[in-house]
């Protein structure tokens, strides 16, 4: 038999290293070394060897206070160079602007990174009035519409992991800063699978974001609506709960053969209560 040549090592190592990345990447929270050896079959000297090379080159981060695993800085940043990539980023923006076009409101593109939104597009509504969020600005999760969508996917363990300590950040009135109140808000999303925002983090302002689904059916971007209190309301924003759709649909094709019987199941389950409220909140919605 032909002897394995170094090559057909470093070869091996380099996909074992991708596999772990990949795995990280789409679980829903931090991965401990046992569940790590456990996902990827491999004996656990190997699992550990490979985390410490990854770690060493800013490509995972274990948890301060903790004995699990999460994406680094650099992985973090690869990830959004390729979200960002001028082919796709035409495309999401193309998408970003049809929904704006029937919305009559600002739209945009977010992503998990570690434990903020991270807006990566955006396109802005003709009103004047309107909030300014350019791409690249980082939100927090616990009173974001996007934050809520991705804290619903997120096990009780690992969204109180990811948020930290309580209580969590004040910045209106409405801002919700224990996780039990929380709890309860992420249950309506994950019913919904609409995420909300009612002045949590700005005063004047309401928002509701919807999932991109990846090729597994888990949710790995948001499309997000905003509006100020003044002009809209969650009610009237549900109304273009199915424009938002289209457009994190038209995104996800973009990106990976989609499991697009998830994103319909979801929608599904929530239509009727949500189209109910839409029929009426068009027709008292004025831009």
């Amino acid at each position: 038999m032909p002897q394995s040549t170094k090559s057909d090592a470093t070869e091996s190592i380099a996909l074992r290293a991708f596999s772990m990345l990949e795995t990280i990447v789409n679980a829903s929270g931090p991965m401990s070394l046992d569940e790590l050896t456990s996902a990827l079959k491999l004996p656990k000297p190997t699992v550990f060897r490979i985390i410490n090379l990854l770690r060493e080159a800013d490509l995972l981060l274990r948890e301060p206070a903790g004995k699990r695993y999460m994406a680094g800085p650099r992985l973090i940043s690869f990830g959004v160079d390729m979200w960002r990539s001028n082919t796709l980023r035409v495309q999401w923006h193309r998408a970003l602007e049809d929904a704006v076009t029937k919305c009559g409101e600002c739209c945009n593109l977010t992503l998990l990174e570690g434990n903020q939104v991270l807006y990566i597009d955006r396109v802005e509504t003709s009103h004047p009035l309107r909030l300014h969020l350019e791409p690249g600005t980082r939100v927090p999760l616990h009173c974001t519409a996007s934050g809520k969508l991705f804290l619903s996917q997120m096990s009780v363990g690992d969204a109180k992991r990811t948020l930290g300590d309580e209580p969590y950040e004040r910045f209106t009135s409405k801002t919700i800063t224990s996780f039990e109140t929380l709890q309860l808000e992420l249950e309506k999303v994950r019913k919904t699978g609409v995420g909300t925002h009612d002045s949590e983090l700005f005063d004047n302002s309401v928002a509701i974001a919807v999932p991109v689904f990846g090729r597994k059916g888990e949710i790995v971007a948001a499309v997000a609506m905003h509006a100020p209190s003044s002009r809209a309301s969650i009610d009237t924003c549900l109304g273009f709960v199915d424009v938002l759709r289209k457009a994190a649909s038209t995104i996800a094709s973009t990106m990976s053969p989609v499991d697009v019987s998830a994103g319909e199941r979801v929608a599904a389950q929530s239509s009727a209560g949500i189209t109910r409220n839409a029929s009426r909140a068009k027709r008292r919605v004025s831009m």
